[in-house]
């Protein structure tokens, strides 16, 4: 069996030796100045690399040599709580608590303060250091430790809670910065590398691409970077470069079931976070605007309803009663497409735009009303401390050519509610059902108009077709439910 395998082995290998000489041949035989022959135009053909491909790994050691001493540890020691169920201070008269102050120390009227660690980055040489604020909003003592081993007691000099940034101070002169990218350039694919101290091990580096780019997450006004380079517990507040070694983004949440990296990362644009910082340098604080709606996203039956071509913009379900867009004109029903010029897409394209404008100043407003398009300048107002209340996108069921069975308020109904809707659902089957509504349910109006009677409701269904986006009040939300009844 051997001398048989080494035969053919030879066998082979001299089938190949003949093949390729006779290629060679052939284009040796081209005349002088002609092109390559068909076999060697089809050896050069398969050798060549597809445009695009990713030919090799990158190799990340320059970058962290460079930036490595910029990213500091921080450790923090939270403010100590009262321990839950017990009073402010102990009875004296109490024998336990005698017991406690004579053999175990203080009374138990307090829980011990706890620790936690997360990351930050230089962003000046005089020592003003960039990192979340879920780090130091509540610490009592912040410390941040260099690479060369020097710790320094850090002064909080701002921390904005809507983006999740906080602004730190040493006192030391001279240190290395990091440099800064632009975040609005990132593409989804592109490499970035994630700087930290995970579980406390001081300047972890790990790297992945950007997975996707003006991620929502949460009630937030964030575009969050996702990505899926590791990051876990402790690198909050790290920055994230890119392959030219400049921040694109500060690591913040991870999208978690088991509390530790399951592939999901997000981090905050490094231009939105330069924005808050430069506010909490010169003001403490951040100012942010509003006007006063709650939106909801597109879908392609609500699309179809209000005659919008392809599903985009943000869909107002409710207007503050005397608020800046209600005195502007803008009603439940209307979208959004557009403010100063910059499209919207998704709904939470608009909390981020309206908010990056200065309290007080107007807000050009391209909007889809009434089945057409039309313009409208509203003139902002300061975001309070309160988070807006966003419009949740549940949906419940109806009875009759809806599927809805409903009935009048009263009048001390409607304050008990809370609403100025006067139609009650009371039961919900077929479409209605379908499309999620649910007894308990206010319906407020049908494809923006404002229905008072179960005649109302009626009329505007009938004229409605083959669907309807009914307006509902649920607790304290409004939001638009489409229906199909075709």
């Amino acid at each position: 069996m051997g001398s048989i395998r080494t035969w053919s082995l030879a066998l082979i290998a001299g089938i190949f030796v003949v093949v390729v000489a006779h290629q060679r041949s052939a284009a040796d035989a081209q005349p002088a100045g002609a092109g390559p022959g068909p076999a060697a135009a089809a050896l050069a053909v398969t050798s060549a690399p597809a445009a695009g491909r990713v030919m090799g790994l990158p190799d990340f050691s320059g970058l962290v040599a460079e930036n490595g001493a910029a990213v500091v540890n921080i450790s923090v020691v939270e403010k100590t709580q009262k321990a839950a169920g017990l009073g402010d201070s102990p009875d004296p008269d109490d024998p336990l608590s005698q017991f406690f102050r004579r053999y175990q120390g203080p009374g138990p009227e307090r829980a011990p303060p706890s620790r936690g660690v997360g990351s930050g980055f230089i962003v000046s040489p005089d020592g003003y250091v960039l990192t979340n604020a879920h780090v130091v909003a509540d610490a009592s003592e912040v410390t941040v430790k260099l690479t060369d081993r020097r710790e320094f007691v850090a002064k909080v000099i701002g921390v904005d809670k809507r983006s999740d940034i906080a602004l730190i101070k040493i006192a030391a002169t001279g240190l290395p910065t990091v440099r800064f990218g632009d975040s609005s350039r990132l593409r989804p694919g592109q490499w970035v590398v994630a700087i930290g101290s995970p579980f406390g091990f001081a300047n972890t580096v790990t790297a992945g691409v950007v997975s996707a780019i003006a991620r929502p997450v949460d009630e937030t006004y964030v575009p969050f970077i996702q990505t899926d380079a590791a990051i876990n517990p402790g690198n909050s507040g790290g920055p994230l470069f890119n392959v030219d070694g400049q921040v694109i983004g500060i690591n913040s949440q991870i999208y978690s079931r088991t509390g530790g990296y399951m592939g999901v990362s997000f981090a905050i644009p490094i231009d939105l976070a330069l924005n808050v910082k430069n506010q909490l340098l010169a003001k403490g604080k951040v100012s942010r605007s509003r006007i006063g709606v709650a939106v909801q996203e597109v879908d392609q039956k609500l699309a179809t309803t209000f005659g919008l071509g392809t599903p985009h913009g943000a869909l107002i379900s409710s207007v503050d009663p005397k608020g800046p867009s209600e005195r502007a004109g803008l009603k439940p029903g209307d979208v959004i497409t557009s403010v100063n010029g910059h499209s919207i897409d998704h709904s939470f394209d608009l909390p981020t735009l309206i908010a990056d404008i200065v309290p007080g100043s107007e807000a050009h407003i391209g909007l889809w009303h009434d089945h057409k398009a039309g313009e409208v300048d509203v003139k902002t107002v300061l975001l309070d401390d309160e988070p807006a209340r966003n419009a949740r996108n549940d949906r419940e069921d109806g009875g009759g050519k809806l599927g809805l069975a409903v009935r009048p308020l009263e009048p001390k109904e409607q304050q008990e509610l809370h609403t100025r809707g006067r139609l009650l659902v009371e039961d919900v089957s077929g479409p209605a059902l379908a499309a999620g509504l649910q007894a308990g349910d206010v319906v407020l109006g049908v494809n923006g108009a404002g229905v008072a009677s179960v005649a109302d409701l009626k009329r505007e269904v009938a004229r409605a077709g083959h669907s309807v986006a009914l307006l509902i009040q649920r607790e304290d939300a409004q939001i638009y439910v489409p229906i199909d009844i075709g």
